[in-house]
């Protein structure tokens, strides 16, 4: 870590190079399409507001109206004096969406895994995770008691030999729905392995709420929902809001409500996110249309970007990523096509980096096109290689490319 001033600074200038955090920009008004940065007009990839929710006018009174009638904050954990009447209608209705009996409401994607994992994975059990699930994940694995092993991104037969080597312990498998580059999870051979292995099984259905399948996730989308035992999700993708959940079974419920302590010590979320996150839902489950318009909007990208002669990364969700090689000056290159009036965002996996470009419903095609043709313009021919050469490389070996920074890997079997 970091001790005095000379190393900070490096570290800083460390990170800010590989794109990972650069200087904080300031965005007036709604999280659109287009929205003004640092004052300039710019076309907004990076937002993961991807069904345009977050300033849709039914979103935006719910929570003005939970706002007068409940007040701006929860002000106490869920088990003293947070749990209002609307926290329990959101949770009753997630846990209907998703056909799982009970819901508990928490206060981010972040809070809910680092909360449920340590509560699932005990001392003496073993704890297995994708390498290329979001940081929370790994963090969730270190904060439990149990042993943790991250199997290689997407590497199945990976997996495998870890649940052999727990030798009959009691194992809990995690993984992303939807990866952060834009992948989706192998969960229905996931599911056979946890049931071969007698294991657990706990999915972030956070990028996958609202994108795949008819909307209600990645597990939905495979068939696999009823041999999920734990899914994690987030209200501040689709849904537009602020805020975290977990959705499993009853009796798990109930045991997560004392033995989470993010959910037993954190104030409970703020009523008018809770408010505008239920309107959301609606709308999401009214409105199927705008996850179609999303996922043509994805294909409609992909395909821009491949007639300018920078493949997309193996995928068909509405993340969509572009290898451009070392991680080194990938701040540079966002930089670079930010001065051309496109904010974009990157992911790193070690020493490599990606684009990561967030499609939203409420884009429209020439906006996406633009997008595609500004990317060509700003990325130099030897990024255009890498390009290529990363989309063929992930193609040939049959699985996507990690999409999450994560230090520490299991080593190979």
């Amino acid at each position: 870590m970091p001790s005095v001033p000379g190393e900070v600074e490096d570290a800083i200038a460390q990170i800010e190079d590989q794109g990972l955090v650069g200087r904080i920009r300031l965005i007036s008004g709604p999280q659109g399409p287009r929205v003004l940065l640092d004052g300039r007009p710019v076309l907004l990839l990076c937002s993961d507001n991807h069904l345009g929710l977050a300033d849709h006018p039914q979103v935006r009174e719910a929570a003005a109206d939970a706002a007068m009638r409940y007040g701006v904050g929860a002000t106490s954990p869920r088990p003293v004096s947070g749990t209002m009447r609307i926290h329990r209608r959101l949770e009753e209705r997630l846990a209907d969406f998703h056909g799982h009996e009970s819901a508990l409401l928490m206060g981010s994607r972040y809070l809910a895994l680092i909360g449920a994992i340590p509560a699932l994975a005990r001392a003496g059990e073993v704890v297995l995770f994708d390498a290329g699930a979001h940081p929370a994940t790994a963090d969730g694995c270190r904060l439990a008691e149990a042993e943790e092993f991250a199997y290689r991104h997407g590497d199945l037969d990976h997996l495998e030999w870890g649940l052999l080597q727990a030798q009959g312990r009691a194992s809990l498998i995690v993984t992303e729905g939807v990866f952060a580059a834009g992948d989706r999870a192998q969960l229905e051979e996931i599911v056979e392995l946890a049931r071969r292995h007698d294991a657990r099984v706990l999915v972030d259905e956070s990028h996958a709420l609202g994108a795949v399948g008819d909307g209600s996730g990645a597990a939905a989308a495979a068939g696999v929902a009823d041999e999920v035992d734990v899914l994690v999700g987030s209200l501040a993708t689709a849904l537009g809001s602020y805020g975290g959940y977990v959705a499993c079974d009853r009796p798990l419920a109930r045991y997560l409500a004392g033995a989470a302590r993010t959910f037993t010590h954190s104030t409970a979320p703020a009523p008018p996110a809770v408010a505008g996150a239920m309107a959301a839902l609606t709308l999401l489950r009214d409105e199927p249309r705008r996850v179609e318009k999303l996922r043509r909007n994805a294909a409609a990208l992909r395909a821009a970007l491949a007639s300018e002669g920078l493949p997309p990364l193996p995928g068909d969700s509405h993340i969509v990523s572009v290898h451009v090689g070392p991680s080194a000056g990938a701040g540079a290159l966002v930089e670079r096509i930010l001065e051309k009036g496109l904010f974009v965002a990157t992911t790193t996996t070690g020493a490599t980096a990606a684009l990561r470009l967030s499609v939203m419903a409420s884009h429209t095609k020439s906006e996406l096109a633009q997008a595609a043709r500004t990317l060509a313009r700003a990325v130099p021919s030897s990024v255009r290689q890498a390009a290529a050469s990363g989309a063929i490389e992930a193609d040939r070996a049959g699985r996507p490319a990690a999409g999450a920074v994560f230090d520490g890997l299991a080593e190979a079997a």
